[in-house]
């Protein structure tokens, strides 16, 4: 079902430190942007679609895939559907803002890391005039805000992240992704920004995939990489409330926490890797453009995508 979509309130209508947060995550964005990541951002995403141009006769040395056969057998003369990349392309960003986004080790949250990922790439696409939209998503579509081009939709979207208070507490990426599906009918650039505990969202995640270029941004918080020796802790689950009792102090535990950790990360991967998705890992409390430069360089080397037909 194609989420309905939610408009945010006016930024000025949000409470004074709310707003201040806002602006100031919105002008380091558009710093940012304008200093980093303007060129690379339109380098590494051009071409991503294609639109239809016209019908004309075969010529040597065409490509024999663009034959449009319906027009050929109807003319009886070989035709070939030309086509040009699209003017306006279409980022997504879709957020996942369940009760283990609130975590936090140091002065940043994770979901305050997906604010500062979510402007920055809002303010890329609104500075080479493409639409930019949002789904915010717990266990269910919490927010959607269409693509549209324009300054006032990044504001929209950072105050959106930041404001909007959730009704579920875990997540389930599966729902993001088939809400993703039945609201956008032409090809996107889909960021999803996420720590991904959850399970179960493979195959919807194949299926995204193949009718859209998927990012998964993978939000970390440093504290989550190591489990501190503290002695006995009590930790509680954010997303169940489940509590769990560990001795932080025995070699033992920190190694079994350790080798969990690794385990989840390298099926993470595989998810990832199966569904033809790229993933960039994003750390609480470091400057997020370095990892953004890091993967638009990736994608530089590795040369552009070949375009592909809306599905």
């Amino acid at each position: 079902m194609k989420p309905t979509a939610d408009p945010t309130p006016p930024a000025c209508s949000l409470p004074a430190e709310l707003l201040r947060r806002v602006r100031l995550i919105d002008l380091r964005a558009r710093r940012r942007v304008e200093d980093l990541l303007s060129g690379p951002y339109r380098s590494v995403f051009r071409g991503r679609g294609l639109e239809f141009d016209e019908v004309r006769a075969y010529e040597p040395g065409d490509d024999v895939r663009s034959i449009d056969w319906h027009t050929t057998a109807r003319t009886g003369i070989v035709q070939t559907r030309q086509n040009v990349e699209e003017r306006c392309l279409t980022v997504f960003l879709a957020v996942d803002i369940s009760a283990s986004s609130d975590f936090a080790s140091g002065p940043q949250s994770k979901r305050e890391l997906a604010a500062e990922l979510a402007a920055t790439l809002a303010w890329s696409a609104v500075m080479n005039n493409d639409r930019v939209g949002l789904l915010l998503f717990s266990d269910r579509v919490e927010r959607y805000l269409p693509p549209r081009i324009g300054r006032r939709q990044a504001l929209a979207i950072v105050a959106a992240v930041l404001a909007h208070r959730p009704r579920g507490r875990t997540t389930s990426i599966r729902t993001a992704l088939d809400a993703i599906g039945s609201a956008l009918r032409r090809r996107a650039t889909v960021f999803v920004l996420s720590d991904f505990l959850d399970a179960g969202f493979e195959r919807a995640l194949r299926i995204a995939a193949r009718r859209h270029d998927v990012v998964a941004m993978m939000l970390e918080d440093e504290a989550e990489s190591r489990l501190p020796e503290l002695g006995w802790l009590v930790c509680e689950d954010a997303e169940t409330g489940d509590l769990l009792e560990l001795d932080t102090g025995d070699p033992a535990v920190r190694h079994a926490f350790d080798l969990a950790r690794r385990s989840r990360a390298a099926a993470l991967q595989d998810v990832f890797r199966r569904a033809g998705v790229d993933a960039i890992p994003c750390v609480t409390g470091r400057p997020c453009q370095r990892a953004l430069l890091q993967f638009f360089e990736q994608r530089q080397r590795r040369g552009p995508t070949p375009p592909t037909l809306p599905a």
